[in-house]
């Protein structure tokens, strides 16, 4: 994206670890999650799950591929829990190996089109067939916290045959967050996502996204994000084009 004022960008806590595979140079970050990792400039970064947000700057444009992984697919392309990249910001050649091969790719391929398809082709390559897979008690909790049906701790456990601190230990170990924090971070990612639609008031959006009211989903989002939402909406410019709109658009 080009045109925009230099300032600040937000990145906020979401249910899915982030890879950011920039093109325009390194990222540089001012604040970090992780409050013992020191800022500072990344090229291609890998970050786990977070109920804090990091900030970078930003000169008014930015070019490059940033990546959901879902936990499952964290140790389907990584080999490992999500819990191994904690709250930290790394880069992505410690965790994957085809790293170089991938941004040396999209360095010399001109469209975004053929970035894409080098993306899919370097990572289904990495994917690793004799890992193993989380147990199927903590996908399944993983999956009911995180979805939009209001699962408590407490049920989820009932639900799976785990009593509530067994599930918590289990859970901390695999994701590096409680169970609590999942479904925390999925609520206000949900909330995020209709904030950006610009479609409904917050008190709609609280509603939508399942808090108890407006005030609620402000509390939540100053604990998340540091800031009121309707501040973050204010003020976050930048934004992220989707795939589709990329490729349906143009290639610069």
């Amino acid at each position: 994206m080009t045109g925009f004022p230099s300032g600040t960008h937000l990145g906020l806590p979401s249910p899915d670890l982030t890879v950011v595979l920039p093109l325009d140079g390194p990222l540089e970050f001012l604040q970090m999650a992780d409050p013992g990792q020191s800022p500072g400039f990344l090229g291609e970064t890998a970050s786990g799950l977070t109920d804090r947000p990091v900030v970078m700057r930003h000169p008014g444009h930015q070019e490059g591929v940033q990546l959901a992984l879902t936990p499952a697919g964290c140790r389907a392309l990584l080999g490992r829990p999500t819990a191994v990249l904690g709250a930290s910001v790394v880069p992505l050649g410690a965790v994957l190996p085809g790293a170089d091969e991938l941004m040396g790719r999209l360095a010399e391929t001109p469209t975004w089109a053929g970035r894409f398809a080098a993306v899919d082709e370097v990572l289904r390559r990495a994917v690793r067939w004799s890992y193993r897979p989380m147990s199927t008690p903590l996908a399944t909790a993983f999956a009911l916290l995180t979805s939009s049906s209001g699962w408590s701790v407490q049920c989820v456990a009932a639900e799976i045959g785990w009593s509530r601190r067994h599930l918590s230990g289990r859970f901390a170990a695999e994701f590096s967050i409680s169970p609590g924090d999942a479904g925390r971070i999925a609520r206000f990612d949900r909330s995020r996502r209709l904030i950006r639609t610009g479609t409904r008031t917050l008190a709609e959006v609280a509603a939508d996204a399942g808090y108890y009211d407006q005030a609620h989903l402000a509390r939540e989002w100053r604990r998340l994000a540091g800031r009121a939402p309707s501040v973050w909406q204010r003020e976050e410019l930048f934004p992220i084009v989707q795939a589709a709109a990329a490729v349906d658009g143009h290639d610069g």
